[in-house]
């Protein structure tokens, strides 16, 4: 997690940073600055990140004036803050809030639903449309369905999305459930993605076409069908 250097400055460990395209979420396809942390509390069963989830993975120490000068040098105008878990980070509201003094940033969090929002609500509400949520909410396939915060799902906006990380028709079972229960549809964008290799696309597809919800939609993780799935940097 971030700490505190010998000088005081807020340091974060970062298992890699780069631009690319944004691969999922309401943002897929445009060019986006990438900070991955190191770091998380879950152990999901079809992770794709597993290199960077252990408290010893291999990152680098950086600043935050390091990070926002960076971003600020990167060429592109949105950058998503993922893991890794970035809500472990205790420094990452300090984070946003400098990143958002960036003239016309806009900053996505991926986040694994297990960690509460709350500590992100007053900069939430400062930055209006300037920051969105992607929130996980981990179906039975991932065995990490325990963890998720239920009150999570009432500090979700219009803007931002709750995703399903679907293996099987157990797991899209379980997601409408939570929709109905929870009351979901055309509060949030609901986002359905496969979990590669474990359901075929078009079996989601034929699935959200029998429900037909107003903020539901199949998202294909982009950076997979573009490059090596396994490539990282991208």
């Amino acid at each position: 997690m971030s700490g505190e250097g010998d000088s005081g400055e807020l340091m974060f460990p970062v298992a890699e940073r780069f631009v690319s395209l944004s691969g999922e979420s309401i943002h897929a396809g445009l060019p986006a600055a990438f900070i991955r942390f190191r770091g998380c509390n879950l152990r999901c069963s079809w992770c794709d990140t597993a290199w960077a989830v252990d408290s010893d993975s291999p990152a680098d120490s950086f600043g935050l004036d390091e990070l926002v000068d960076w971003v600020s040098s990167s060429g592109v105008n949105h950058l998503i803050l993922t893991g890794g878990e970035p809500l472990l980070q205790p420094g990452l509201p300090q984070l946003i809030s400098r990143l958002l003094d960036l003239p016309g940033l806009r900053v996505e969090i991926e986040t694994n639903g297990s960690v509460s929002l709350a500590p992100l609500e007053l900069t939430a509400a400062r930055a209006g449309e300037r920051l969105s949520v992607t929130m996980d909410w981990k179906l039975p396939a991932s065995g990490m369905t325990a963890k998720m915060r239920v009150d999570n799902l009432k500090r979700l906006r219009i803007g931002d999305v709750l995703k399903f990380v679907v293996a099987d028709r157990a797991d899209l079972d379980a997601a409408a459930a939570l929709i109905g229960d929870e009351q979901l549809d055309g509060k949030v964008n609901l986002f359905f993605s496969p979990v590669t290799g474990s359901i075929e696309p078009a079996e989601i597809a034929a699935f959200l076409l029998e429900r037909r919800w107003k903020t539901a939609r199949l998202q294909l993780q982009l950076h997979k069908l573009i490059w090596d799935p396994a490539a990282r940097g991208v």
